[in-house]
């Protein structure tokens, strides 16, 4: 995992396959982007390279990596280069990622690489670092199957150079890369972001351990406190911000994570057709972070909403602020002020419209 395009981690994974590859295991390439990088290529020499597929999309042919040849040579071990990578239409899957997870189901090892922007859960956060809305985005609970995270780490600094000299992209590419994320500004906030993830997740693979709840854990009698997480979800487009930063910090807890609908009539059939299906592309979006979800009916939403958290023990409750004055028709005008009354017991979050970061 690294912060942005030609920090080291193509280079390093297949440093890692080369090592492997002496001590005796069966490993292949089973997608490789050199980008025209001759130091990267060079790392491929001896390596079995499975030959890629190609498809068809608009009178156009695009190569994809080829699953199903690897799966028929089955190696002990495969390098899978741009985890994130969308497949073009007509793929079998529309991810990479899921190609590697059948690679995974079949008993193959894989070495693959991402950057710390293609994290679900950081999305929103990058959108203000950088100003930039990354499409192309991997779900939390898939990057911590892994047995091992591996941050390779370059300055920002360095980084700059090694574009400025055609290293990363050719000249055309890398003008316009300086433009978008390679201003400096960019890349130090993202390499924080890359580094407290990589904390994270040291922390999070030596839960196994024993050890003694910090005071902000324990309540008044060091007892450990159990943390549930609630999301509110509705058409509005800011609630997939929600959902996002409920699920980053429920991860960092460990904490359980629901989200709900609330409709009078327990679903979403009476609703208009747009509202229906933003709701419905909010609670998928949920159950592909592995979020529980529910519809639940109820004439009062804030009350609805809030008496779920009470029967399930929830102890924070992330809502939206409503679009233009408005939320549901059956709720009142200021449902963050109604939940806040109804809910004192519990920590709200609203989540609230931000513009990104303008870096000059």
């Amino acid at each position: 995992m690294g912060y942005a395009a030609g920090v080291g981690k193509t280079y390093k994974m297949l440093e890692e396959a080369q090592e492997r590859k002496a001590s005796g295991v069966d490993i292949v390439i089973g997608y490789f982007e050199p980008h025209g990088r001759k130091e990267t290529i060079a790392k491929i020499d001896g390596l079995e390279l499975i030959h890629r597929k190609v498809i068809r999309y608009r009178d156009s042919s695009f190569e994809e990596m080829d699953t199903d040849a690897i799966l028929a040579r089955h190696p002990e071990a495969c390098v899978v280069d741009e985890f994130p990578h969308t497949n073009v239409p007509g793929s079998e899957r529309g991810k990479r990622w899921e190609d590697v997870e059948i690679l995974l189901a079949a008993g193959i090892d894989v070495l693959t690489t991402m950057n710390i922007q293609h994290l679900e859960s950081l999305n929103d956060q990058v959108w203000q670092i950088s100003g930039i809305r990354v499409r192309e985005t991997v779900p939390d609970w898939v990057v911590e199957q892994a047995d091992e995270v591996v941050m390779v780490d370059l300055t920002p600094r360095a980084l700059l150079n090694r574009l400025q000299r055609g290293v990363v992209y050719e000249r055309e590419k890398a003008e316009k890369a300086l433009q978008n994320f390679f201003r400096e500004q960019t890349l130090v906030a993202l390499r924080e972001l890359a580094l407290r993830q990589t904390a994270h997740e040291v922390e999070h693979r030596m839960a196994g351990e024993e050890t003694r709840p910090s005071p902000a854990e324990t309540g008044f009698l060091g007892l450990r406190k159990r943390h549930k997480i609630l999301v509110m979800v509705t058409a509005n487009p800011k609630t997939a911000v929600a959902i996002r930063r409920a699920k980053r910090v429920s991860d960092f807890l460990g904490a359980e994570c629901f989200a709900v609908a609330i409709q009078r009539t327990g679903d979403l059939s009476g609703l208009p057709a747009l509202d229906r299906d933003a709701i419905e592309r909010h609670l998928n979006f949920a159950r592909n972070l592995h979020i529980e979800t529910r519809i639940l009916e109820g004439d009062d939403v804030a009350a609805t909403l809030v008496d779920f958290g009470r029967r399930n023990e929830v102890t924070q409750i992330y809502i939206t602020r409503p679009q233009k004055q408005k939320w549901l028709p059956f709720l009142d005008s200021d449902p963050a002020r109604r939940v806040l009354d109804l809910a004192k017991d519990m920590l709200i979050v609203i989540v609230s419209d931000r513009e990104p970061v303008t870096v000059h």
